[in-house]
Parts: C-alpha cells; sequence; structure tokens
C-alpha cells in the first residue's frame, strides 16, 4: 500500500501556483480518504491536440500534473481527439474551424513526446476521449444534452457575449462542453485541473458526475502565464512565448529578458520550489543571480543540465563588454545616492517601476541592495541630456549597465529603475551607451 505524505503537506504543495480550488474541503476529504485507503486520487487534465507545439504557458497546467504524480496520486493526461475535432470555444467570438482527424493524430503524437519532459511517463495514464465518444450512439448523445439546458450553456460568458452581439454560435460548439464534461465521467475523476479559463467547462463535468451517479470531483484551476511581454498571455501568435523545443541558449536568454517581477511568477508555475523558499530567496538573494538559477532550472527540465550549464556560460559570453569596447582609463564620477536613488514616496519613481522592487537588505550582516533610478544616473553622468532623453536611450536599447560590486554581474536588461548592491558605504557602476563610457562610484 502506497505512503501519502500528510493532508496538510499534500494541500500546501497542492495549492502552490492555483488559482482556485472548488471545493477545497472537498479535496481534504478525498485526500484524507486516499490516505487511510491507501488508493491514490485519478487526477484529470485534458488537452485539446490543436497545435503541434507546446510552450512554457502550456506547462503550467502539467507541473501542477506533476505535483499531484509526486505526492503518489494517479495522472491521466487526456488527449482529446474527438473534442479537438469540436473546437474549444472558450474566449472565441466566432466559430473554430475544426481539424482533421490526421491533423489531430499528428499533433497528439507530438503531445505525447513532449508532456514526458515532465510528467513521468511509468507513471503516467495516456487516454484519448474517442476511446469512448467512438461507442457513443445517437441515443446517448441525446441522454448526454437531457443533462443541461439551454440557459445553462448560455451563462458561459463567450456564449452569452456572442448571443447577445447576434454572433453565430454553432450547435457542435454548445456540445463542447459536455463532452469534456462527460470525459470526468468516463474517467470515474477525482479531481479535475485545467486553466482559469476552462472555469465553466470544468464545473459542468462536476454537474455531469452527479447526474451519472458519481462523486463530483474537486475542480482546480491554475493561472494563465503572461508571456515575455509580462502583459498579455503566453502565445506564439503574439510573439512572447518560450517554446519547448526551443534551443537551450534561445531559452536561456529568453528567461533572463523578464522583468525581475514576472521572475517571481514564473518560479511559482513553472518550477517545483516550494513558496517558503521563494520567499526567502526574494530576501535573501540577489534578482539576477535568481533569474540565472530559474534560467537554469528551466533549461534543464526541457533540455538536460549540461545544456543549462553551457547555456549559461554562451549567454554570459554574449552579454558581456569586450574589453575592446572600454577604454583604458574611465573617468570616475562621484555620485550622492540620494540624487540617484528610488523613493517609494515619489509617485514619479512608483510609476517607473512595475516590478515593485524598491531593494531590501539580507538578514544578518550582508551587502544592502537598494533602488536606483537609471535614467536619473545617465544624466548625473553626462551620458544623457534629461530624464526624458535617458529614457529615449533606455527604450532603444544602447543602455549597458555593469555592477562591479557583485563578481560577474551583469545588468543586460538596462531599465530606468534597477538593483544594485553595496558591499559598503558605496558601489561602483560602469554604464555605457552607444561608445561613451562612464564609471559611478554612488556614495550613500
Amino acid at each position: 500500500m502506497p505512503t501519502f505524505a500528510t493532508v496538510d503537506e499534500q494541500l500546501t504543495y497542492i495549492k502552490k501556483g492555483s488559482a482556485e480550488i472548488i471545493r477545497e474541503s472537498e479535496l481534504r476529504a478525498k485526500l484524507e480518504k486516499s490516505r487511510a485507503s491507501g488508493i491514490p486520487l485519478r487526477v484529470k487534465a485534458g488537452f485539446d491536440p490543436t497545435a503541434p507545439d507546446l510552450h512554457l504557458g502550456h506547462t503550467v497546467l502539467l507541473r501542477k500534473l506533476k505535483h499531484f504524480q509526486d505526492l503518489g496520486h494517479t495522472v491521466i493526461f487526456l488527449i482529446g481527439d474527438f473534442t479537438g475535432m469540436i473546437g474549444d470555444p472558450t474566449g472565441r467570438s466566432v466559430t473554430r474551424p475544426p481539424l482533421t482527424q490526421e491533423q489531430i493524430e499528428q499533433n497528439a503524437e507530438t503531445y505525447k513526446i513532449q508532456v514526458f519532459k515532465i510528467l513521468d511517463p511509468q507513471k503516467t495514464v495516456v487516454d484519448f476521449n474517442r476511446r469512448w465518444f467512438s461507442k457513443f450512439t445517437a441515443d446517448d448523445f441525446v441522454r448526454l444534452a437531457a443533462k443541461y439546458t439551454v440557459s445553462q450553456i448560455l451563462e458561459r460568458e463567450d456564449f452569452h457575449k456572442r448571443f447577445s452581439e447576434e454572433k453565430p454560435i454553432s450547435m457542435h460548439e454548445l456540445l463542447y462542453p459536455l463532452a469534456q464534461g462527460y470525459d470526468s465521467v468516463a474517467l470515474e475523476a477525482d479531481v479535475e485541473l485545467g486553466g482559469t479559463d476552462q472555469k465553466f467547462n470544468l464545473l459542468v463535468g462536476r454537474e455531469l458526475q452527479r447526474g451519472y451517479g458519481q462523486e463530483s470531483q474537486v475542480v482546480l484551476t491554475v493561472p494563465i502565464l503572461e508571456g515575455l511581454d509580462g502583459v498579455q498571455k503566453m502565445s506564439k501568435s503574439l510573439g512572447n512565448a518560450i517554446g519547448i523545443h526551443e534551443p537551450p541558449l534561445e531559452m536561456y536568454g529568453k528567461i533572463m529578458s523578464i522583468s525581475d517581477g514576472m521572475m517571481w511568477r514564473y518560479y511559482e508555475l513553472l518550477t517545483d520550489v516550494q513558496v517558503a523558499d521563494i520567499e526567502k530567496m526574494k530576501c535573501d538573494t540577489h534578482p539576477m543571480s535568481s533569474k540565472k538559477d530559474l534560467a537554469h532550472r528551466i533549461v534543464a527540465d526541457f533540455h538536460s543540465v549540461d545544456a543549462a550549464v553551457k547555456a549559461a556560460e554562451d549567454w554570459a559570453k554574449q552579454s558581456k563588454f569586450h574589453k575592446d569596447d572600454l577604454p583604458q582609463n574611465i573617468e570616475e564620477i562621484s555620485v550622492n545616492y540620494r540624487d540617484v536613488g528610488f523613493d517609494i514616496n515619489n509617485p514619479e519613481d512608483v510609476a517607473v517601476s512595475p516590478d515593485g522592487f524598491v531593494g531590501f537588505r539580507p538578514a544578518g550582516i550582508g551587502p544592502a541592495i537598494l533602488g536606483v533610478r537609471l535614467d536619473r544616473l545617465l544624466v548625473k553622468c553626462g551620458l544623457a541630456d534629461s530624464i526624458a532623453d535617458a529614457g529615449r536611450k533606455l527604450k532603444a536599447g544602447s543602455v549597458k549597465v555593469i555592477d562591479q560590486s557583485v563578481k560577474g554581474l551583469e545588468y543586460l536588461e538596462a531599465k530606468p529603475h534597477i538593483l544594485v548592491t553595496f558591499q559598503g558605504p558605496s558601489t561602483k557602476l560602469v554604464v555605457k551607451v552607444g561608445k561613451k563610457v562612464a564609471a559611478a562610484l554612488i556614495k550613500r
């Protein structure tokens, strides 16, 4: 009989990176029953093979499946080869063109290869919903449709909007939530996972299970991951995605380009690092070091540890200043921190810092990490004529900064608000704008 962690320990791990659990009390009861009986929960997530390649946004859900797998539960990776032919209408203002059976089969094969970069192939049940829907008769579909009303279906936001705007809704689209919901009946799922945009479909599964005399599944939703821009959801069509098949160096570089604030969200949703450890890193570790660790973890997950190490080395070589780019004797300019420091009480400072980092001092004796307005520093060093001019140079990507207080640390992504390490009463930054270079000695 398998041995499970305590229910509280399981819940803590499961809740990491989760958006909503419906209902947590039911999940606790299921976990308690599972632990007492030694029978693992059946945890399901469905994926329609509508595209050949996955990106990191898709792996948020896979990562949560892995967490259940880590805890000893049965994970079912369901490929919607039947529902994929209908086309999920979620978030669609027009009918999605259905895929052919050949396209679905090709995509399904690539999915099976890609998901095992996260899930354990020996412990994962892979199933296809055509297995039961191919046996469905007209009578079966009529009985299934009788379990739900038109008014219930139209409560779904995208259907309601299209109906109100008198836009067409095809009959096969109305069947999609019922077909996805029936998957849970066929698999007798205890838990179903999905993105927050799938909440309606997941709740249909709960209700259909009751209608077929089963205990309702618990619904767990995960957030939609923002892309490299930190605003819109990750999507290849928006050009802000990181594909899981991208070369290691390309993947590493893209992760290093995200904002410091977005980095912590990626830690939460794309890694197995515990919440307590993430919070400790926020206090004790410089953001650049944390970001390098994140990039290493993600590249290692989808390629290998050796590939991640090499990607880090290659990225460092690409991002370093070349000696030929710097003059032998760089003018050193003394700058008072109060003239360039970040002030949380200044609305202008807060406006240029979407990450929300003001700086911090690690516990105990150690360096202080303080916020610096790089645009102000450029003006103080004579590398920009004004704050507006500095902003334009930053936006153009012509500014490079190296923090000489931390060995090997470089800010590849120069932006208006950066974090600088003070080992003592001062620190030195080398700032390069085009061919102009200055060394700023910032004194506290």
